[in-house]
């Protein structure tokens, strides 16, 4: 501006050093000179005023951009904006960028807010207006809605701007909706009082450790299983995990969901490094426990917790049980010290927490005390079990539902099915839990899947069965072979010793005859002991080899035969000119040899007959007589060893049917007996075979 004030005044100048001084002061100099000031005005004026809108402009950005900044901070924060109007005693709303939105005068706006935390409000801004204080904090409660939810609020009062003689026209109000804040912080609230109230009076004893494994909290439970005396003693920050020797040998770094089972003799750690002397810990102690560490977001562990029990008792309990159940047999005792064992390890791992409530009737299990997992009404609990344990349920949710103060200790089988299609058993304990006044209030407990301890006692309850079967029918097949032995043999050592005494020589034969018949009878009964025990002992194999039947059925029978009453009529029905089957021929040949030996055997008068065929892939072959038979009683035992008829006889040396039936199976045939008491027997056997060749004989096509 100086520099075109130069410019205007220069030309002058060198006017004025031309012209006379006289001349440059007349009226026209003195118009032109006023002219050019008025022009120097206006340049100057329009310069200042162009600086002062551009000003104006770059403080409306700065506005902008605060007013915008305080939006943003407003929205972020949950935050609203009013004004208190000490000289019309009324409150303005403001918009988020700070400008006028609304007006209410004090009627109105208590509507907003609870009627008593209103007038607290309006008392700090009263004590503002009359200089008491300079600010103020405010926590009210905004009014309810239609839903009943109700907001709290945190006001700060404060005064924006005050002139020189300390007025001030306005009182600011920041409002701030801290609702879900307050909520968020009472439910941890909750959260850490319901841990703690578990923590402290769980049944199970609950040690945590920080992130290095130092030992921070635990409850009274614990303390009494480490025989803590006093609880502050060792939350000193020197008790670390490695203190315990369950857990000396666990790293923290790689530690995953842990469950053990420890043994520890307290002798063996007696030494400073563990720090235990206090204790006074002596003698064994059997531990189980769940090792659980808890990690942040990233990974990173943050502390360990651990939940275990002291089962030395059960365990000490359990080893005398062992003791008083020497007495039983060895055999039995390895099998119960077994189930002993499986229920041992399903009562120390897989149970659930069981709670019944007779007010609602329902029943909660949980394998965890933090929630409930699943909750059944009584009509499904009658349900789940199987038909013949409704009853015994039924009567004991009503013995709970009269809140009996007995344990209820229940056994059922369920209608659930396990991975192998079983149904699952479950053993219920349950001991009442009393309020207050006495009276019982709920039933907690424990519920176990038995089920592989149900079975294994139903195995040896099957076993055992077939085991005193088995030593009977050793004990009858001992006694039975002594007497069949000896019989013979007495009468071979008693015609023996006729010889030597005195007797007439016309008697010798008949003592020859006695003893070589009893003699033959005694061999035949060792042979068919040892046969029969080369099949009990699987050493008898099947040859199966293509065989033409015909000729070897008419030798087997007629060898069978050899010893008939020459009054008894025999008869072979061979229908067959040439029937070739692959068959064992030795097996097959000694059981057609032994039926026809038996048939003959009590017959004194009438007729034998056997006779065979084949059809659909098997030879068929009937032995039948009509002998003296056998009554019905006896023919149910006819296949037993040494069995008996009803007369005190045996068939041959009393193990002939028994072979027979030992080979017709292992030859994959049946044996099918048919009889009555004097009119004969009849024997079927089916044998399958295939046919290689069939020829029939002429008579039997025409």
């Amino acid at each position: 501006m100086l520099l075109s004030v130069l410019f205007l005044i220069a030309p002058l100048s060198l006017y004025a050093q031309k012209e006379a001084l006289e001349h440059v002061f007349d009226a026209d100099h003195l118009i032109a000179y006023g002219v050019g000031l008025l022009l120097i005005s206006v340049f100057v004026l329009l310069f200042y005023n162009r600086i002062y809108i551009f000003r104006e402009q770059e403080q409306r950005k700065k506005e902008q951009i605060q007013n915008n900044r305080l939006a943003l901070v407003l929205q972020t924060g949950n935050l609203r904006l009013w004004q208190y109007i000490p000289q019309t005693r009324h409150y303005i709303i403001l918009t988020e960028e700070g400008h006028y939105s609304a007006e209410y005068n004090p009627v109105e706006f208590s509507q907003f807010f609870d009627r008593s935390d209103f007038d607290v409000l309006q008392s700090s801004i009263f004590n503002m207006c009359d200089g008491k204080e300079y600010s103020s904090s405010v926590r009210v409660k905004g009014a309810k809605d239609e839903l009943g939810n109700q907001h709290i609020f945190d006001i700060n009062l404060s005064i924006p701007h005050r002139d020189k003689y300390g007025r001030f026209q306005a009182i600011l109000g920041l409002q701030r909706d801290v609702t879900n804040q307050l909520r968020a912080k009472e439910n941890v609230e909750k959260l850490l009082m319901r841990f703690h109230t578990v923590f402290n009076s769980s049944l199970v004893d609950m040690i945590y450790y920080d992130n290095k494994g130092v030992l921070r909290d635990i409850n009274e439970k614990a303390c009494q299983s480490f025989n803590v005396p006093n609880r502050e003693m060792v939350m000193t920050g020197e008790f670390v995990i490695q203190n315990n020797p369950m857990f000396e040998y666990i790293e923290l770094d790689k530690l995953q969901n842990t469950r053990t089972t420890s043994i520890v003799d307290w002798v063996d750690y007696s030494d400073d490094r563990y720090h235990l002397d206090d204790f006074k810990l002596g003698g064994k102690m059997y531990y189980e426990s769940t090792i659980n560490p808890i990690r942040d977001e990233n990974g990173i562990l943050t502390g360990v917790y651990m939940a275990g029990r002291n089962i030395t008792e059960m365990v000490e309990s359990f080893h005398r049980q062992q003791l008083s159940a020497l007495k039983l047999k060895q055999a039995t005792q390895d099998i119960r010290d077994y189930i002993e064992n499986i229920n041992y390890a399903l009562r120390v791992s897989d149970v659930r927490l069981v709670n019944y409530n007779p007010a609602t009737f329902t029943l909660e299990l949980s394998n965890n005390v933090n929630e409930t997992q699943l909750q059944l009404s009584q009509l499904r609990c009658i349900r789940l079990a199987s038909p013949r344990f409704r009853r015994p349920v039924s009567s004991v949710l009503n013995r709970m539902d009269h809140r009996s103060n007995r344990p209820i200790e229940l056994t059922i089988e369920t209608e659930i099915r396990d991975e192998q299609r079983r149904p699952i058993w479950l053993m219920f304990n349950m001991v009442p839990m009393f309020d207050e006044s006495g009276h019982v209030e709920r039933y907690f407990g424990m519920c176990r899947n038995v089920t592989e301890m149900v079975e294994t006692e139903q195995r040896l309850a099957v076993e055992t069965k077939k085991a005193q079967e088995t030593e009977l029918l050793k004990q009858s097949f001992l006694t039975n072979m002594s007497y069949e032995i000896r019989t013979p043999l007495n009468t071979v050592v008693g015609f023996a010793e006729l010889f030597e005494s005195e007797h007439d020589p016309a008697d010798e034969p008949v003592f020859v005859e006695e003893i070589k018949r009893n003699s033959n009878s005694l061999l035949q009964l060792v042979n068919d002991i040892l046969y029969l025990s080369r099949l009990d002992a699987n050493m008898i194999e099947v040859k199966r080899q293509d065989t033409d039947f015909p000729i070897l059925f008419d030798s087997y029978c007629q060898i069978g035969w050899s010893n008939i009453n020459p009054n008894v009529k025999t008869m072979i029905d061979n229908p067959y000119e040439q029937l070739v089957v692959d068959i064992d021929q030795e097996m097959l040949g000694k059981v057609i040899n032994m039926l026809c030996r038996c048939a003959a055997m009590y017959i004194e008068k009438g007729y034998v007959r056997a006779k065979y065929e084949y059809r659909h892939g098997a030879l068929s072959i009937t032995i039948e007589d009509t002998g003296e038979g056998l009554d019905a009683e006896s023919l149910k035992h006819a296949f037993d060893r040494f069995a008996r008829t009803g007369d005190d006889e045996i068939c041959g040396t009393g193990l002939d049917l028994p072979i027979v039936k030992a080979l017709v199976e292992l030859m994959g045939g049946t044996i099918e007996l048919q009889s009555e008491k004097g009119k004969g027997s009849v024997a079927w056997v089916s044998i399958p075979c295939e046919a290689k060749s069939i020829e029939l004989r002429r008579e039997m096509i025409e």
